[in-house]
């Protein structure tokens, strides 16, 4: 039998490990949509929690909604590809980095904490540019 203890201290390395620390939660979800993680297609529901390295993606009837922890809102619509590809940020200094990359589709942003306390520091990437957040709403379309 193994020690309550090492299975605390393995539960709580686990829970630790930036891998895995949650970044937003899923709010709605509205027809095909899905998240992949390591090689996997999950369908979220509201409440499912995201973290680094996901990528967001809907079909053709398709759309996300999602709260990240520094209170950024998206929300992503049909036919759209995002991969949520650097997340940091510090609750206490509000200070982080954001970065997404938008493959295809549209992504609408309510930009929160990060980009209010370092606007370079949050940043979409498409396959022809990088935009540097400069306000607290916008849309990208990538056809």
């Amino acid at each position: 039998m193994i020690p309550y203890r090492l299975i605390a201290l393995i539960a709580t390395l686990a829970l630790s490990s930036p891998a895995l620390a949650e970044i937003g939660r899923v709010k709605r979800v509205v027809g095909q949509a899905w998240v992949e993680r390591s090689g996997q297609k999950l369908a979220p529901a509201p409440g499912f929690a995201l973290s680094k390295g996901d990528t967001l993606a809907t079909g053709r009837d398709g759309r996300l909604s999602i709260t990240f922890i520094d209170n950024t809102r998206f929300s992503a619509g049909p036919n759209s590809r995002i991969a949520l590809s650097e997340f940091r940020f510090d609750e206490t200094s509000h200070k982080g980095q954001f970065v997404t990359k938008v493959d295809r589709g549209s992504l609408a942003v309510v930009s929160g904490q990060i980009a209010k306390e370092d606007p370079k520091a949050m940043q979409v990437r498409t396959p022809t540019s990088l935009l540097g957040v400069r306000g607290t709403r916008f849309v990208v379309n990538v056809p």
